[in-house]
């Protein structure tokens, strides 16, 4: 049996996932010590809370965890090799992107990170005598990444001893901590001996029940899987809402029907202006590649419809602002509610807002957008023609639209009588997250646009 409380444990990326899954770990096993590193100093410096309130990553709950922690067991630090030397367990939590060049472009994984690191920990344990290491992929990868992983550390380290095991994260952004602390399944890949010393760490907390051990290349691929499987739900709801609109059903009321049947369930059959994040579209696109690979060609075809639905969706929901606008937007002040890919985070990586505002402004819009947890610098980073508003209201006034591209909770509180009289007439509501009562908001005077169920 392995004990935890005896251990030094060691993430490299303090981004999405290695920061909160560090925090929830330290705070289960207070006896453990657990050190976040980055390169990046900056990003460093927030989670040690030295430039300001905020945390680098939003998520609710996760302030509270890492403030009780910081200091204690939990360390943030941009000394690399001292962290790597002297921990049992080394997390690699670093981005995974999409391939922008040569082979793979457009779907393949981008593994420079992960051989960096790699090569990193090689380094270090071949000037440092420091033992055997478990080195665990908690970045999404590809298939069998792990033996490439095994192979860099082994070749590149003479007093060192490794064992590659497959940790993939599951949560889902705004409700992480959530996630962490009541996970559905904790899935381990790799050799029993390893498995079992990474699975001391969940002990804790998640019932061994939860905690499902596999082979590594079952494990790597499961993570896939899942993101496909999730993101093809809420592209077949969004084709059915544009069939919805058709034929002048209502998709919310088909969803219901639908999802209450036992072997579907009602999970992730909202339809919206289209999935976001860091996660579906660069996963779906990573089996595809696999697929591809492996000559499965109309396996690649079936998942890479998903991705394409998906975009269709948001050019649809630009286009029909368009449209409802009397066929131009150009010169008017559109007001764009939400630019996180969804409510309570601050991730805007593959936000549908962002094709939104950029489709309007290439139609000559006057975009304003407002979210309350992105940054400005952000926003004007990611669509530098649009203008950034400090708050929803100064966002609508003068504006001939409202769109809704992240179903945040204030934007379901507004006083749309106020926002009604501050617009420009005719108003138009375009709910991209279907959150708004339309029914009453035409009762105060708007035009109103729902996904899937326009009144």
């Amino acid at each position: 049996m392995f004990y935890a409380a005896r251990m030094r444990i060691c993430c490299i990326g303090a981004g999405y996932v290695g920061g909160p899954t560090m925090a929830v770990m330290a705070a289960k096993n207070p006896k453990a010590t657990f050190t976040v590193v980055d390169v990046n100093p900056s990003r460093i410096d927030a989670w040690n809370g030295k430039k300001k309130a905020e945390l680098p990553v939003y998520e609710p709950g996760l302030k509270e965890i890492v403030e009780a922690q910081r200091g204690k067991n939990l360390f943030f630090s941009t000394d690399v090799e001292k962290a790597i030397a002297e921990a049992e367990i080394i997390f690699m939590s670093v981005n995974t992107p999409t391939k922008t060049y040569g082979v793979g472009a457009g779907k393949a994984a981008d593994l420079r990170f992960v051989e960096t690191c790699a090569r990193k920990i090689a380094e270090v344990a071949k000037v440092k005598k420091s033992g055997h290491k478990i080195v665990v992929e908690k970045s999404t990868l590809p298939v069998r990444t792990a033996e490439s992983i095994r192979r860099i550390l082994e070749s590149g380290s003479t007093k060192g001893k490794f064992s590659v095991v497959s940790n993939p994260e599951f949560l889902a952004e705004g409700t992480a901590i959530n996630d962490l602390l009541n996970p559905d399944r904790v899935l381990i890949g790799g050799e029993k001996e390893a498995v079992e010393k990474v699975a001391s760490l969940y002990a804790s907390w998640v019932p061994n029940q939860n905690i499902i051990r596999t082979n590594v290349w079952s494990s790597e691929l499961s993570k896939l899987a899942a993101n496909a499987f999730l993101a093809q739900r809420v592209s077949s709801i969004n084709a059915i809402s544009e069939l919805c609109e058709a034929t002048g059903a209502d998709v919310e009321e088909v969803a219901r029907a639908v999802g209450l049947d036992s072997r579907i369930g009602p999970k992730f059959l909202k339809a919206s202006v289209g999935f976001g994040g860091s996660c579906f579209q660069k996963d779906i696109l990573n089996l595809v590649y696999l697929c591809e690979h492996f000559g499965l060609h109309e396996v690649a075809q079936y998942w890479e419809q998903v991705v394409k639905m998906n975009a269709h969706q948001r050019v649809r929901f630009s286009r029909k602002i368009v449209k409802k606008l009397f066929d131009t937007v150009s010169g008017k002040r559109i007001a764009v509610l939400g630019f996180a890919f969804k409510k309570n985070t601050n991730d805007t990586r593959e936000s549908p807002a962002i094709y939104v505002a950029r489709d309007l402004i290439a139609e000559e819009a006057q975009v304003v957008i407002y979210d309350p947890k992105v940054e400005a610098a952000k926003i004007s980073e990611l669509v530098p023609a649009a203008k950034v508003a400090k708050s929803a209201i100064e966002a609508v006034t003068g504006a001939h639209a409202l769109v809704i591209c992240t179903e945040w909770d204030e934007f379901k509180d507004l006083d749309y009588k106020k926002v009604y009289e501050v617009m420009a007439k005719p108003a138009f509501v375009f709910d991209g997250r279907n959150i708004l009562n339309l029914k009453a908001l035409k009762k105060i005077g708007f035009e109103v646009y729902g996904i899937g169920r326009d009144v």
